[in-house]
């Protein structure tokens, strides 16, 4: 797989006609495709072909969808930078000096670029809405469980998802009517929408708490009531995801660990080891605090119909220096992981551009379990009076060829020897 995509000249089984006709679809390197390699960006996985479709898959193609590319990703979908390949990284189309978000950085990428009309990545604490934050393009987190897992290699069964990518959230809400198994609630209309002072604060990127506010003035001048408000826990959200996942990473990969450790990139390595030491009584304490969590946002929602965050508290990061992996992926999850707790829906939506990199800025949605309707709902009214969506990168190609993709990932590929 180059540092984008891998292509899939034809599957089998595709519809000729349905909801999603002619839609071209790359898929996350973690959901199988049955004859193709599922090789989750790492060196374990190198020579692994799926013998199945997985769910997700068989509904696209049901639905009459191609599914033209396997796209990469950070290993085992452990990182948010995208960086940790054994396929190589993943650059940005904005400036391929910063990273895409992770760990679907390339479903972020291919949507973004023009290679593909909408992808699927897959979200455990931020995994698809970090990268089309970074990216300008719009993610869903689904109610966790409504969508299939089946044919999706795992982080976390606590907490992951499949989530579907695209330009807008009018095709978001199409996939995701194809893609849900769980029944949907009964549609009601959005009022009041929820903004917590938390996420504006000093210690967020000024240039982001403006684009966030701007997007609830216009929300605003819709209609809609913007309502201050306070998220309980959530300075003890993210710890308790971090808990809750790294634990179960550390059983997933364990014997992986002990026998071939030299096989995992570095970043990965460093990620899945901090679950090794995780006790018993840590977890039993993250679980209670998880339930705690919900129980107050589930009182919360019954006062607003949805909240309003900035998806990533700082500006797209470049690849070179920063912080170490450790701390750079709690800064950019900072606001992702805390609603990866929520059992309910998360939508990402971009919401102004960098006034200093020029690099797309993102914000949240959150809404109570299985109310996605109520979230597109907003959402679509939003990028009916806004343009954001509708930006292209300067790395951006008319139609996803193979040739134009490669030429592609030669220009993105070029900055690792600059």
């Amino acid at each position: 797989m180059g540092s984008i995509v891998t292509w899939i000249d034809s599957a089998s089984g595709t519809a000729t006609e349905g909801p999603l006709a002619g839609m071209t679809i790359g898929v996350k390197d973690n959901v199988d495709v049955a004859g193709v390699p599922t090789t989750c960006a790492s060196r374990f996985f190198s020579d692994r072909i799926a013998s199945a479709h997985a769910e997700v898959v068989r509904r696209l193609l049901t639905a009459g969808a191609q599914i033209t590319a396997k796209l990469n990703m950070a290993e085992f979908a452990v990182g948010v930078t995208s960086q940790n390949s054994a396929a190589g990284p993943v650059r940005n189309p904005w400036d391929p000096t910063r990273v895409p978000g992770g760990s679907s950085g390339g479903s972020g990428v291919a949507v973004a670029a023009g290679l593909v009309d909408a992808a699927l990545g897959t979200d455990t604490g931020g995994s698809v809405r970090l990268p089309a934050s970074a990216c300008g393009i719009t993610g869903l987190r689904p109610t966790w469980g409504s969508i299939s897992n089946t044919g999706v290699f795992p982080v976390s069964d606590a907490f992951d998802t499949v989530g579907p990518m695209a330009r807008s959230v009018t095709e978001v809400a199409r996939l995701f009517d194809v893609l849900r198994a769980a029944p949907a609630a009964s549609p009601r209309p959005a009022r009041r929408i929820g903004l917590p002072s938390v996420f504006i604060t000093d210690d967020v990127d000024a240039a982001i708490s403006d684009a966030v506010e701007a997007a609830a003035r216009q929300l605003e001048k819709l209609g809609y009531e913007m309502v201050p408000v306070d998220i309980p826990g959530a300075a003890h959200a993210q710890d308790i995801v971090y808990t809750l996942l790294y634990s179960d990473l550390a059983a997933l990969h364990r014997d992986r660990v002990r026998s071939s450790p030299e096989l995992f990139h570095p970043d990965t390595l460093a990620r899945v080891s901090l679950g090794l030491s995780i006790s018993d009584f840590e977890k039993k304490a993250a679980i209670a605090g998880k339930a705690e969590f919900r129980r107050g946002l589930s009182a919360l929602l019954t006062n607003v119909d949805a909240v309003l965050t900035p998806t990533m508290p700082i500006d797209v990061p470049p690849i070179a220096g920063g912080d170490d992996v450790i701390a750079r992926s709690r800064r950019l999850g900072q606001f992702s992981y805390p609603w990866s707790l929520h059992e309910g829906p998360t939508l990402a939506l971009p919401v102004g551009f960098h006034p200093h990199s020029g690099m797309p800025i993102g914000a949240q949605l959150t809404a109570a379990a299985h109310h996605e309707s109520l979230l597109f709902g907003i959402g679509e009214e939003f990028q009916r009076t806004t343009n954001w969506h509708t930006r292209i990168p300067p790395l951006h190609v008319t139609r996803p060829l193979p040739r134009v993709s490669n030429a592609l990932n030669r220009v993105l590929r070029s900055t690792e020897r600059s």
